[in-house]
């Protein structure tokens, strides 16, 4: 891949979907996939995950297949996702809650070294992780002691864009928004914005179509 080549984001995406069927083939010892296997998997075209992987190198041997493990390692190295990253979450509601006990985040090494909140009643909080809920102002304490990179926005929607700017002031370069507002960001930072209803709202178009 050429230092200049620009990756579409679809195809970032896509591989981090190739990788969930890779990890637990891997874990029921299947060996090789072939291209047309993984994309059946993932409902995709199997030209399509040829063409992603060769954004990265040449994999696997033709009339062969994938070799499992190689690839998901690769595909890791590719995402970043080999290593732990360091996550901080603002707003403990519901939502926040569930997020910060949900086992895929230790899974796939992401790791939550501290939780935050705007309402006095939830400060001070003993999660189920074993997390204490901290004040929204000790976010920039927090991120240069525990080295946080990422930070999740759980907030309700007023309060989103500042939480996401005490995550970019204190030095976190990777925001993902799951507040029912889109987030502003600098050059220098990224957002990912997640709005579940936004999803919801496709559906029901789609639904009304056919009904």
């Amino acid at each position: 891949m050429s230092k200049t080549q620009k990756i579409p984001e679809p195809t970032i995406e896509r591989l981090a979907l190739y990788s969930r069927p890779l990890e637990t083939l891997l874990e029921t010892s299947v060996d090789v996939i072939s291209s047309e296997k993984l994309a059946q998997i993932c409902d995709v075209n199997p030209a399509q995950v040829r063409k992603d992987l060769a954004f990265f190198g040449e994999f696997g041997v033709r009339g062969v297949g994938y070799n499992v493990r190689e690839l998901l390692k690769a595909i890791k190295e590719i995402l970043g996702s080999y290593r732990v990253w360091i996550l901080g979450i603002v707003g403990m509601g519901n939502l926040g809650k569930a997020l910060i006990g949900n086992d895929n985040f230790k899974k796939r090494n992401y790791r939550f070294a501290a939780a935050f909140d705007s309402d006095p009643l939830r400060v001070g909080q003993k999660l189920a992780c074993g997390l204490i809920v901290k004040p929204v102002e000790d976010i920039e304490k927090s991120v240069h002691a525990l080295g946080i990179e990422i930070g999740i926005v759980c907030s309700h929607g007023a309060e989103a864009q500042r939480a996401a700017s005490l995550l970019m002031d204190a030095g976190v370069k990777a925001i993902l928004n799951f507040a029912p507002a889109q987030v502003r960001a600098p050059k220098c930072c990224m957002v990912e914005n997640v709005d579940f209803s936004v999803k919801l709202e496709n559906l029901a178009y789609h639904l009304a179509k056919i009904s």
